[in-house]
C-alpha cells in the first residue's frame, strides 16, 4: 500500500493530525520504510486502527481473528513457508472457498502465489484484512514443539543412559558440528527459540541434569518444564547457541555472556545469552527480549486512575527525578521504556545509561554500561551531561556516587529517570539519604516516587465474578475505609455499583482454551505514586526524612498503596485478590 494513500485514510478518520501526517511521510520517504511500520515502531496507533484504515483504502473487509477457531486441515491448505513468506494465513474453507487473512492484500507476489494455490486445487478465494499480531498468532499454529523434538531427537538415533562423560561429549561435539547430525540439533535449537516467542517467554534455562536435559520456560513469572531429551544432546545444543551468540564453544570452565538477534513470526527478536558451568554440563539462561511484549504503553502497564495522572505530571516538568522502586523482577525496566517512550520527541534529547541494553528505541540516544573497564552508570552520568541532555535514564542507581550526579543532573535541568532497589515509595527518601545524599537537596530534586509488583492478569476469556469470601471482604472494606472521598469516588467510577460496606465481589479465571487453562494471561503492574509537596519538604528538612512523618504525608496526599491498587484491580476483574494479598502488605 502506498505510504501516501494510508496517511490520507488516517487523516480522514481523525486518527492522524496533518503535521503528523507529513512528518511521517518524510521520515518514510528518507528512510525507506513502509509508513505502517513506522506506526506500529512508534506504538503511534494500534493494529487494529491501521488496519482499518488499509481496509476503507482498498475496500477489502478488516477482520479481528481468533487462531483458536482455526482447523489443522485448513491449514493444510497453504504450506507454512508460503504463509510465513507472503504474510498471509487460512481462515477457513467451505463450499469450494478458502478465506485468507492478509497483512499487505495489495501485495502482488503474494496474490499469485494464492492464485496459483487456488487454481491447482480449484477453489475461490475471500480474503480479509489481519492486523501483523493476529496473523503472527495463527502462524504459531503451524509449529507443534514436542514433534519437532520428538523427531531430531529420533534422527540422531542417540541412546540415552549412556553415560558419557563430560570430556566425552565435548570431544564428540566436533565430530557431531562437521557431520550430518548438526541438522537435527539446529532444528532443536530454533524449534526452542521459536516455542519460547510464542509462549510469551521471558527466559529459556537450558539445564543438564544427571540423567537428562531440561528445557524451562518462565512464562508470566513462574517456570515450567517444556521439553526433556537425552544428556548427550546437552553440549551441542549448548554449543550452537553459543556459535550464534558468538561466545567461545571450547570454554566450558568460566561463565560466558553474549546475545544474537533474529527475525521470527515477523518480529526483530534479542536473544541474551548466558552460561553457568556445573559438575554435569553447562547450564545456559537466555533472556527473550521481544519488543511487542517487552515495550508497552503506560496503559499496557496498569497505570489507572489517580496514579496515572500523577505519573504524567510528574514526568512532564522541565527538570527533576522520576525513581522507580521494587524487588527485582517487579517490571521497573519496563516502566522506565514506557515513559521515555511518552517522552521521545523530536525536540528532545534522551541519553540512556544501562547495564544490559534489553529493547533498542528509535530516538533515543542507548549506552551499554561495561563496569570491568571502569564505565560505570557514575562514569556515564558524567559524560551525558556533557552531551546537552534533556532527559537522562540510569539503569540503576547502586551506590553513592551515582546517587549524587543523578540529583546534581536533576537540579541543573535536567529530567532524570531511574530505578532504586527499596521496598515501597516511602522508603525513597530514607534509602537516598542513607546512600549520603543532603537530606536538603532531595525536596528540589526529586518530583516523584513510584513502587511496583508484578502479578498474574486473569484471562479475560473465562473471568468468572463471585463474592469474595468473608476473611476477604473484611481486608478490602479495612483498606477502602483508608481512602479518602475523591479516591473512594475513583474507585467506584472504576467498579460499577461499589459500595464501601460491601459486600464486594472479584473474580477468578478456572481456566479455557484460550489462556490453555492456566486461567491467566501475561502480567500486570500494581503501582503506588508518591509524589513531592510542600508538606513533604517541610518534613525532610525539619526532621531529616523520618520515615515514620513520610508515610504520614504519603496518607495525607490520599496515595494509593500497592495493595488499594491490587484491590481495584481484583474488583475490576484484572487480578486474582489471592495474588494481590500474596503480593503486597498492609500500609
Amino acid at each position: 500500500m502506498e505510504n501516501r494513500a494510508l496517511a490520507d485514510s488516517l487523516v480522514k478518520n481523525g486518527l492522524f493530525s496533518e503535521e503528523l501526517s507529513r512528518r511521517l511521510l518524510t521520515e518514510a520517504e528518507q528512510s525507506g520504510q513502509p509508513l505502517e511500520q513506522i506506526i506500529y515502531l512508534r506504538r503511534i496507533l494500534d493494529e487494529a486502527a491501521v488496519a482499518k484504515a488499509k481496509s476503507a483504502v482498498l475496500s477489502i473487509p478488516y477482520e479481528k481473528i481468533d487462531p483458536l477457531t482455526i482447523s489443522a486441515e485448513v491449514l493444510k491448505l497453504i504450506p507454512e513457508e508460503t504463509a510465513d513468506t507472503y504474510r498471509l494465513v487460512p481462515l477457513s474453507f467451505s463450499n469450494q472457498m478458502l478465506v485468507v487473512g492478509m497483512v499487505n492484500p495489495d501485495d502482488t507476489r503474494a496474490q499469485e502465489a494464492l492464485r496459483f494455490i487456488a487454481k491447482q486445487n480449484n477453489f475461490s478465494l475471500g480474503v480479509y484484512i489481519i492486523t501483523p499480531t493476529d496473523l503472527e498468532m495463527a502462524l504459531r499454529r503451524y509449529s507443534p514443539y514436542q514433534t519437532v523434538i520428538q523427531e531430531a531427537v529420533a534422527a540422531l538415533n542417540i541412546k540415552p543412559g549412556s553415560n558419557l562423560s563430560v570430556t566425552q561429549r565435548a570431544i564428540n561435539l566436533e565430530e557431531q558440528v562437521a557431520g550430518s547430525k548438526e541438522a537435527p540439533i539446529i532444528r532443536i535449537v530454533s524449534s526452542t527459540l521459536k516455542e519460547a516467542v510464542e509462549r510469551g517467554a521471558s527466559d529459556i534455562h537450558i539445564e543438564p541434569q544427571r540423567d537428562r536435559l531440561r528445557i524451562r520456560f518462565r512464562v508470566d513469572g513462574e517456570l515450567q518444564e517444556t521439553a526433556a531429551m537425552p544428556i548427550e544432546l546437552g553440549q551441542p545444543i549448548i554449543s550452537r547457541i553459543k556459535i550464534l551468540a558468538d561466545l567461545k564453544i571450547d570454554e566450558t570452565r568460566v561463565p560466558q555472556d553474549g546475545r544474537f538477534r533474529t527475525l521470527i513470526f515477523g518480529r526483530d527478536i534479542d536473544y541474551r545469552v548466558s552460561t553457568f558451568p556445573t559438575p554435569v554440563g553447562e547450564k545456559m539462561a537466555i533472556r527473550v527480549l521481544d519488543p511487542t511484549v517487552g515495550l508497552k504503553s503506560v496503559d499496557d502497564l496498569g497505570l489507572v486512575g489517580r496514579n496515572a495522572d500523577l505519573v504524567k505530571e510528574g514526568i512532564n516538568k522541565p527538570f527533576g527525578m522520576v525513581l522507580i522502586t521494587g524487588p527485582t523482577g517487579s517490571g521497573k525496566t519496563t516502566t522506565l521504556y514506557a515513559l521515555l517512550q511518552i517522552l521521545n520527541k523530536e525536540d528532545v534529547n534522551i541519553l540512556s545509561m544501562e547495564d544490559p541494553v534489553e529493547y533498542f528505541v528509535d530516538g533515543i540516544n542507548q549506552s551499554q554500561i561495561r563496569p570491568e573497564i571502569g564505565y560505570t552508570f557514575a562514569a556515564g552520568l558524567r559524560q551525558a551531561v556533557r552531551q546537552d541532555p534533556d532527559i537522562i535514564m540510569v539503569g540503576e542507581i547502586r551506590d553513592r556516587e551515582t546517587a549524587d550526579l543523578a540529583v546534581q543532573a536533576a537540579l541543573t535541568g535536567h529530567v532524570v529517570l531511574s530505578t532504586l532497589h527499596t521496598n515501597d515509595a516511602v522508603g525513597v527518601i530514607p534509602r537516598l539519604i542513607d546512600m549520603g545524599i543532603e537530606p536538603f537537596l532531595l525536596p528540589s530534586s526529586l518530583n516523584l516516587m513510584v513502587a511496583q509488583r508484578l502479578v498474574r492478569r486473569l484471562c479475560q476469556s473465562c473471568k468468572q465474578q463471585i463474592t469474595a469470601p468473608a476473611n476477604v471482604q473484611e481486608i478490602i472494606k479495612k483498606e477502602l475505609t483508608k481512602l479518602t472521598k475523591d479516591e473512594l469516588a475513583r474507585f467506584a467510577q472504576m467498579v460499577p455499583g461499589l459500595q464501601p460496606d460491601g459486600p464486594f465481589t472479584v473474580f477468578h479465571s478456572p481456566g479455557c482454551p484460550v489462556c490453555k487453562g492456566k486461567g491467566t494471561q501475561g502480567r500486570v503492574a500494581l503501582f503506588e505514586v508518591f509524589r513531592t509537596t510542600r508538606e513533604l519538604e517541610e518534613i525532610i528538612n525539619t526532621s531529616g526524612g523520618d520515615e515514620s512523618k513520610v508515610r504520614a504525608e504519603s496518607r495525607r496526599q490520599g496515595m494509593i498503596s500497592l495493595r488499594q491498587d491490587g484491590i481495584l484491580k481484583a474488583m475490576q476483574g484484572t487480578v486474582s485478590i489471592e495474588e494481590v494479598l500474596n503480593e503486597t502488605v498492609e500500609t
